[in-house]
């Protein structure tokens, strides 16, 4: 073969061709042709060894070059030549439902790693965990009922949950076609959704196929139509069971054995290939080759394969060979291997008693064998390997285990390659996770008699971590393997160095690593051609592309999904938790990557939830679930998980992989509404610290901030949480407070010290801190349960005397604990937490902004003066000053009230539409006021003016979003503007389409443009409701109007005469406009109306419950006076924080923080709600239908298994009694003649026979 390796990697771009482009297979891949004419004795020379005739050969071998010695041998390296092939592509066979399959016609010595890159590239089959090689059982030989159960219930089976490809002839012949049978009923009854399908792969000789003529086409076929006119059952046809054909072309025509060598040497490039994803599994693919029945060609087969040191599993009693070798492995005693005297200092050899033993057999199963001492000398081989086969009693086991089997064989060959160190059960281990056994891993190996250290496991924990087997994940969990010792930073980049090229997440790392390195072209990961094994150097798979991928990428792609609820992920690692820059990180973080990347042998600081990331950046549901219920912070944590998946299914192009990453994210917000609902139940205190926990391991954010980024409306519908709301809303006021009574104090602000409103006592809740606190001396003093979240009034206003922690602190050791305000007196107590109740402040601000509007709409209607120096009057000036109040309050609110980049609260303040309201109402009143200060501008100055009162009293409408009933109403108006514009789309396509018409219609000419669109738009759509101009419109009507006909005076702007001539096509179309209009759009708007209405009337309280809580947010930052007397409050803090340098706690509304031992404490009880809810879902799966149906399943198959070994007890018990009857009857014969002969006398008389002798006749 002339190509090599070095050009299979060249053609690494014809492999990414389209299916009907594949001319390069012939470039690569040739067929043998046989050149040389050698005479067959049989045929009287008319044919060559071959099986050709004469005719077709281009020479004659009459002798060797010197014509001393006649050839006769044909052989096929000597005596045929390589072509291009013509026979490749697909194949379709003729009846067949099925998807095509691929064959390819090709040389027995092409090279195998050509062959396999073709099948796992090109043609992508999946990689195999398993390769099975079924030898034997070729051309007419009869295969046995008992074989055909053992390949349909046994072999397919145990490939298909092992994901393993079988390799057979492919024929309608023998085995090959019960493979290919059983396959087709394993796909017939097999759920469409199955993650492995059975691969099976036929490799035969090209010169027996059956109708080979079909499949020629030079230039490749896609598909070739393959067709058999009634085929014989025992035939030479491909079956069109199978996925591949690989068509081996040794020149010869009609002769078996020509695939052997290469389907040998497949074998072997195979079992040096690495299993998983791009070779990321922890051992080389198992192949296993299975000896059914078989011939004496079969032998030397056989013996090559072992010297390969290839397992072989024997099927016993299946005939021929597999007898053969089943007498001898299991009958003949081995003796001891001596050196023989002529053999000098040579290899021993087998004892002259074995051979002779080994001989005796070959003559009783190959009596008409006339080459009987290769067959002895290639058993004597076999014999000597006898340690890698493995012989199976198929015909007395039941075949449901054969995937047991499979792994028994090849662990026991792998143990005699292993080395001595290892672990005796890692290799079997390694088998299980492969095939993705966990059954099997239970039982055999996590039984509770084997010990696994942590060596022992994390080879393997990497590998199903990568090629996501959950199942196996918790396995190891459960038996040793510690998360914290395994998980480093350095095997957290190697995670993400293995995500496929064709996710999501791969594009967003490696547009990070561009950013990283600067420039494109030192980053060829960055390019746009798929990956594939020839990028990705053999012996190391981390040196490939991907491996540039560092955790500062990985902070790079949460920071973009989670930016703006968190703080960055991984930057403590880096030491540049404390830069606000962006590109200082980039470039602090560039330079210690150069330098040294000691970081990657630190321990993860929180592994369970790095992998949950992992996990779910991915989209991989079952294994993100586990690894939410090991993590801590179950409700933040969902919460976590809703986000990230909703950020990137907006991102995601694939529209099913959207719907799942949108399925899995609702399924984490219901977790998370559920874990807090039972601990709502539980004890409704810590349910409220619980919301607004900060969180370390999330980047300092709390539930609430989680759960509205994640736009978790579910959670937000909570009782529970609309409770801590409403709390918060009310400050320390009841929340059953009526509203009269509110605005009543609020005009006379001293009847806050009677009793018309009622205030919850401190007092009683610090009777109950002491009664707790002396039940249980062991609690904190200080502990937050019951008290920090109760004072809202303290949260909101207190300025804590020492520093805060940073929310990018990685822990929670050493927070100080906040700030607690001294005790105030009576009065100045009872103000403060009126006046500063989040409700209050509302209750202003909407006073104060009616006001505002009376004021805005006087000076537009009564006092708006020219420009200066005559204007503006003073109550204009007042207008301007309120405006310049809310401004500086829009701005405090956007840039002041966080910890955030000034970007990260940018994209979060445009985010809101209301904040659009109030920056497009701002920016219009600016232009307003800049444009009436001049003469030439005065009027548009004004006329912005007029319509900035508008947008000011639409925001209004957000004022009133949190009253109950209007609340939802106004959800509901929203999504109906939406509904208008699909209308007004209709619309316009309707009033262009008429008013065009209409116009050209009624006037032939006319010049005048703004006539001309009035007449066009504004008159056809006021069509609508009913405004007419029936005399304008029929000409047979009198039109007060004075118009001419004279175009001088039409192009003057004089007013056209209408065209009479078709005025009738005008009546037409106005009755044709009109019911389409009126009748058709307007009821279809209706109609959506109304299906708006129904689809958001139910959910319309979630969605007004997710908004209240940015109302309440605002109004709980915001100062108690409102604009214009806000601008008193914006001093007094711009003096704290700029002069006398005082920190602020207000910035970080809603966050509670707890020392270390309240957080754990905390974490605990929420832990423990988290199990309690978990076990109560698996005992309500238990009890479901499905579940009793699968348990019952799983009995009805161990009941049939143990029915099927009486069955076969009960048969050998009758054998057994068949066997003791002949002996039986034997013995009386012997009795009844040495009696009848008398040669001797007995001392004693014969024994008489009881009639009770058991037998299988009575």
């Amino acid at each position: 073969m002339k190509d090599t390796a070095a050009e299979a990697r060249g053609s690494t771009d014809k492999l990414s061709k389209s299916e009907k482009d594949q001319t390069w297979i012939a470039k690569i891949y040739n067929k043998r042709v046989c050149s040389t004419f050698v005479e067959d004795s049989f045929s009287n020379g008319a044919l060559c060894q071959c099986g050709r005739v004469r005719d077709a050969h281009s020479a004659v071998a009459l002798g060797d070059y010197f014509s001393t010695a006649i050839v006769n041998r044909w052989d096929s390296a000597q005596h045929s030549s390589e072509n291009p092939t013509d026979a490749f592509g697909e194949v379709q066979f003729a009846g067949a439902s099925k998807r095509h399959s691929y064959f390819l016609r090709l040389s027995w010595d092409t090279q195998p790693s050509l062959l396999y890159t073709l099948m796992t590239t090109h043609w992508r089959l999946p990689v195999p965990n398993l390769v099975v090689s079924v030898v034997g059982g070729e051309g007419r030989t009869k295969v046995k009922t008992w074989v055909r159960e053992v390949l349909r219930q046994g072999l397919v089976k145990a490939a298909q949950r092992a994901g393993a490809w079988i390799l057979t002839t492919g024929l309608c012949e023998g085995v090959g076609r019960c493979v290919g049978e059983a396959v087709r009923d394993h796909a017939t009854a097999a759920s469409s959704d199955s993650l492995n399908k059975v691969v099976a792969v036929g490799i035969a000789p090209w010169g027996i196929v059956h109708n080979k003529e079909q499949l020629i086409n030079p230039q490749g076929s896609f598909p070739a139509k393959y067709y058999v006119q009634n085929p014989v059952r025992d035939s030479c046809c491909l079956d069109k069971n199978y996925q591949a054909f690989l068509l081996v072309d040794d020149g010869s025509e009609g002769r078996r054995g020509g695939d052997t060598v290469f389907r040998t040497k497949l074998e072997d490039h195979i079992s040096h290939q690495r299993t998983g994803i791009w070779g990321s599994g922890t051992i080389d693919i198992p192949v296993l080759c299975m000896l059914i029945s078989g011939d004496t060609s079969s032998l030397e087969r056989m013996d090559l394969s072992l010297k390969n040191s290839m397992p072989w599993l024997v099927l016993a009693g299946s005939g021929g060979l597999a007898d053969f070798l089943t007498d001898i492995l299991e009958n003949v005693s081995s003796a001891p291997v001596f050196q023989s005297s002529s053999e000098g200092d040579g290899e021993p050899g087998p004892s002259v008693d074995l051979k002779e033993k080994v001989a005796e057999r070959v003559k009783k199963h190959f009596p008409g064998e006339s080459e009987s001492d290769k067959l002895v000398d290639w058993a004597l081989s076999i014999y000597q390997n006898r340690d890698l086969i493995s012989i199976h009693h198929g015909e007395q086991e039941s075949p449901t285990d054969f995937d047991t089997v499979l792994l028994k064989a090849l662990v026991g060959a792998s143990k005699q390659r292993t080395s001595v160190e290892a672990s005796p059960y890692n290799e079997e281990l390694k088998l299980a996770v492969a095939w993705n056994r966990v059954d099997i891993a239970k039982s055999e190996l996590f039984n509770g008699n084997i010990h696994w250290r942590y060596d022992d496991l994390k080879e393997s924990m990497t590998d199903v971590l990568i090629n996501d087997k959950p199942q196996f994940v918790q396995l190891f969990i459960e038996n040793g393997l510690n998360i914290v010792d395994y998980l480093t930073y350095g095997r957290l980049e190697q995670l993400y160095c293995s995500v496929p090229d064709s996710t999501l997440l791969y594009q967003l790392l490696q547009r990070r690593v561009v950013l990283r390195l600067g420039t494109t072209t030192t980053a060829p990961a960055a390019t746009s051609e798929p990956k594939s094994p020839f990028n990705l150097p053999e012996e190391n798979l981390q040196s490939g592309p991907m491996t540039d991928i560092t955790l500062f990428e990985i902070s790079g792609v949460l920071d973009l999904l989670l930016g703006d609820t968190c703080q960055p992920f991984y930057y403590d690692v880096f030491g540049i938790a404390d830069i606000n820059s962006k590109r200082k990180a980039l470039r602090r973080a560039g330079k210690l990557l150069r330098e040294d990347r000691s970081y990657q042998e630190k321990r993860c600081l929180y592994p369970w939830a790095s992998l949950f990331i992992w996990a779910v950046l991915q989209n991989r549901s079952e294994m993100a679930t586990f690894f939410w219920e090991m993590a801590g912070e179950s409700v933040l944590t969902a919460l976590s998980g809703c986000k990230i998946l909703r950020e990137l299914s907006k991102l995601e192009s694939e529209t099913e992989i959207k719907l799942s990453m949108k399925d899995l994210a609702q399924t984490f917000e219901n977790l998370a509404h559920d874990i807090f609902s039972s601990c709502y139940r539980s004890d409704e205190s810590r349910s409220f610290d619980l919301l607004i926990r900060k969180s370390p391991v999330w980047g300092g954010t709390t539930c609430l901030q989680m759960g509205m980024g994640a736009d978790a409306r579910l959670f937000f519908s909570h009782d529970g949480v609309q409770s801590f709301l409403s709390q918060i809303w009310w400050g320390d006021m009841q929340r059953d407070t009526e509203v009269w009574k509110l605005l009543l104090t609020f005009f006379c602000p001293f009847l806050c010290y009677t009793k018309l409103i009622s205030f919850r006592e401190k007092s009683n809740q610090q009777e109950e801190e002491g009664k707790s606190s002396d039940e249980d001396p062991s609690r904190d003093a200080d502990n937050h349960y019951g008290t920090t979240v109760f004072s809202f009034s303290d949260i909101k206003h207190i300025d804590a005397d020492g520093p805060l922690s940073s929310p990018r602190s990685p822990t929670v050791r050493g927070i100080p604990e906040p700030y607690r305000p001294p005790q105030r007196p009576f009065i100045a107590s009872r103000w403060r937490q009126f006046w500063f109740a989040p409700v209050t402040a509302f209750l202003g601000n909407v006073l104060m902004y009616f006001l505002f509007l009376i004021l805005y709409a006087y000076v537009l209607l009564l006092d708006f003066k020219p420009p200066p120096p005559s204007g503006p009057a003073v109550w204009e000036y007042v207008l301007y000053f309120w405006v310049f109040t809310m401004v500086c309050e829009e701005i405090r609110e956007t840039f002041f009230s966080g910890l955030m980049t000034w970007r990260q609260t940018l994209r979060v303040y445009i985010q809101d539409v209301w904040n659009k309201f109030d920056l497009l109402a701002i920016t219009l009143f600016i232009f307003g006021l800049i444009s009436r200060m001049f003469l030439w501008s005065h009027e548009l100055g004004r006329e912005v003016l007029c319509v900035d009162f508008m947008v000011f009293t639409l925001r209004l409408i957000h004022i009133f979003a949190i009253h109950k009933q209007l609340g939802p109403k106004i959800i509901i108006v929203g999504k109906m503007v939406k509904d208008v514009f699909f209308f007004l789309f209709f619309l316009g396509v309707w009033i262009m389409a008429y008013g065009v018409a209409n116009q050209a219609l009624l006037y032939s000419y006319d010049p005048a443009l703004d006539r001309v669109f009035r007449r066009v738009f504004y008159r056809p759509y006021l069509h609508i409701y009913g405004q007419i101009p029936v005399e304008e419109v029929d000409v047979k009507k009198v039109w007060d109007v004075e118009c001419t006909t004279n175009l001088t005076l039409i192009e003057g702007g004089a007013e056209p005469c209408r065209t009479y001539f078709s005025n009738w096509l005008v009546v037409i179309l106005l009755v044709v406009y009109l019911l389409v209009t009126n009748i058709l759009l307007i009821n279809l708007l209706i109609a959506m109306f109304s299906n708006t209405f129904t689809e958001v009337q139910a959910n319309s309280e979630f969605y007004w419950k997710f908004q209240r809580y940015n109302l309440i947010v605002q109004y709980h930052s915001r100062p108690a006076l409102a604009p214009p007397f806000i601008i008193f409050s914006h001093i007094n803090l711009f003096i704290k924080r700029k002069i006398r340098k005082v920190p602020s706690v207000k910035v970080q509304h809603f966050v509670l923080q707890l020392n270390r031992k309240d957080a754990n404490r905390l974490m605990t009880w929420e832990t423990i709600q988290k199990e309690d809810f978990l076990t109560a879902q698996n005992k309500i799966q238990k009890s479901s239908d499905s579940e009793r149906l699968k348990r019952m399943s799983v009995k009805m198959d161990s009941v049939a298994k143990h029915m099927t070994e009486n069955r076969d007890l009960d048969q050998r018990l009758r054998a057994l009694e068949n066997e003791m009857e002949n002996c039986s009857n034997a013995l009386r014969w012997i009795v009844d003649t040495l009696a009848q002969g008398g040669t001797f006398k007995p001392p004693r008389p014969p024994p008489t026979f009881r009639d009770g002798v058991p037998s299988s006749s009575s």
